[in-house]
């Protein structure tokens, strides 16, 4: 049911989602016919990453595959930090989703014989990806979703709101502050409830080459860390090895399933590289592979995707999404390499939540991107964050169903925490700039140092909310990644190119430690005379 933003009632005993991406809409459907209030920024089936995904979901579906090697592959590829029952109970729960999500109307691609058809991605041990029409799995399922969260009259569905602060009294949830997107001048909107669900997407946007939406600039992130949620990894920011440089912002995708059909990755001399840098070159974990990919492009030979010999004219019809990106650039992939960067893609930080979704905050849940369970550790395994996504939506709904919500009470106007204003563009850019300059793909002290000390200035300055709330959001992955002195997974740090065995664990933190970093590193940065003198 669609509602009018102005018709917005002020106060509700309903559970309030925010985001319309996959753990957003299944949550809400899941709910029902308990009363929600779903609010999503932009129109349903825009402004997701989830739509975006090209992969699909890993399910151990196909005969001779089991849930525990799915586990097994995860925990492989998380660098030490995965969560081997997390782990373990996402990939278990995964096949009924599949059937919730086929109940729903998602038509997954099957094979002459009727059963779900499968196929294999980077890392798994065996072809366990249900994908829709080779590459259009994200797109179907948000459609398909979308479609029912429409019918569903216990959604009340609000389009064009953004949130931007979350509000609580005596660490619960009290309510939400939320604008109208795109109209910074409008008046601020105070929403009073004592259940949220946080569903809003990942921080892509925060850097300069992304394959994320516009909407995913930390925003979910960031309130609930201003609010005083303990955040977990925010370090570990993962980079799509194979984003197409075709000039857009944010930049289309070259799917790792092209790769899984026998595409190769080559540089500009036609060498392919990747088979001197793991034993499972192309399919190697993610991590490796953008590392490979930025390597050729700093040493100046550029990288491509070659799929002339695995796919030539058949690549129209297996992967449409991809082929139509490269025509739109001016690229035959059937006849032409494509030329290729790592992208920032998918965040395994987020808001720390617990096998129910609950996080440090009383009334607050988060699943989906915005959260970290545990599940992916320090490297995500390739299609496992849709899944993710769908089994915490779940069970999030599962834990709601069982409470008794207090009714909230009226948020006095003091609440309101900052004026709204169009985040200066140039301000924007050098942001993303900086994230992309020293807290990417390759990282080392002095440029973290500086990325903190100029996150931690906006975020603490006079700059609309928004802007504040995309540095805060940029502070917690830097402020981390400058503290994990190693590498692990898709941190990696230049000046410490090892693991520590003892730093083999997750990171858990809050806005209030990132700050303290900063104002650590901005002392060393006065002049010696210039320093305060302790008596």
């Amino acid at each position: 049911m669609q509602d009018n933003i102005h018709n917005l009632t002020r106060s509700t005993d309903d559970v309030v989602i925010v985001g319309g991406g996959l753990a957003g809409l299944f949550c809400a459907l899941k709910l029902a016919p308990r009363p929600v209030t779903l609010i999503s920024a932009a129109p349903l089936g825009q402004g997701a990453s989830s739509a975006w995904a090209q992969g699909g979901i890993a399910a151990a579906v196909a005969e001779g595959d089991t849930p525990e090697a799915h586990a097994a592959d995860t925990i492989a590829v998380g660098g030490g930090l995965v969560d081997k029952a997390v782990a373990l109970g996402i990939a278990r729960e995964a096949a009924p989703r599949i059937h919730d999500l086929l109940a729903y109307g998602v038509p997954f691609d099957r094979d002459l014989e009727g059963k779900l058809a499968v196929g294999r991605e980077a890392a798994h041990s065996a072809r366990r990806i249900v994908h829709v029409r080779g590459d259009g799995a994200g797109a179907a399922i948000i459609a398909a979703l979308s479609e029912a969260v429409r019918r569903t009259p216990s959604i009340r569905l609000i389009e064009g709101l953004v949130a931007e602060a979350l509000l609580t009294e005596d660490c619960a949830v009290a309510g939400l502050q939320l604008r109208e997107a795109g109209n910074a001048a409008a008046p601020p909107i105070l929403l009073a409830t004592r259940a949220v669900v946080l569903a809003t997407g990942g921080i892509g946007h925060l850097y300069a080459v992304t394959t994320n939406p516009t909407e995913a600039s930390g925003s979910g992130l960031a309130i609930a860390a201003r609010a005083g949620a303990v955040i977990a990894d925010p370090e570990f920011v993962q980079f799509h090895p194979t984003a197409i440089m075709a000039g857009r912002d944010p930049a289309p995708l070259a799917t790792e399933a092209l790769r899984g059909e026998g595409a190769t990755l080559i540089n500009g001399d036609g060498e392919r590289f990747m088979l001197a840098r793991h034993p499972l070159a192309e399919l190697a974990p993610r991590d490796i592979v953008a590392r490979g990919v930025f390597a050729e492009i700093a040493a100046g030979r550029g990288a491509f995707l070659d799929a002339r010999q695995a796919l030539g004219t058949r690549f129209a019809d297996k992967f449409p999404t991809v082929h139509a990106s490269c025509i739109a650039a001016g690229i035959d992939p059937a006849t032409q390499a494509i030329p290729i960067a790592p992208a920032a893609h998918y965040h395994m930080g987020g808001i720390a939540v617990d096998e129910r979704g609950r996080s440090s905050i009383d009334g607050l849940w988060a699943g989906g991107e915005v959260s970290s369970t545990g599940a992916h550790g320090a490297n995500r395994l390739a299609s496992n964050s849709l899944l993710e996504a769908v089994v915490y939506a779940a069970r999030i709904a599962d834990e709601i169903a069982g409470r008794a919500i207090p009714s909230p009470a009226r948020l006095p106007d003091a609440l309101v925490t900052s004026r709204g204003s169009t985040p200066d563009a140039a301000a924007v850019k050098q942001l993303r700039t900086m994230m992309s300059a020293h807290v990417g793909v390759i990282r080392n002290r002095d440029g973290l140092a500086e990325a903190v000390r100029s996150f931690a200035a906006v975020e603490r300055g006079p700059a609309s909310i928004a802007l504040r709330n995309m540095a805060a959001s940029a502070l917690l992955v830097a402020a981390s990644a400058w503290r994990r002195r190693e590498s692990r997974g898709a941190h990696f740090r230049s000046d410490h190119p090892a693991d520590v065995p003892t730093l083999a664990q997750r990171t858990m933190t809050t806005l209030t430690e990132a700050r303290e970093i900063a104002e650590s590193l901005s002392e060393r940065q006065l002049p010696r005379t210039a320093r305060p003198m302790i008596a």
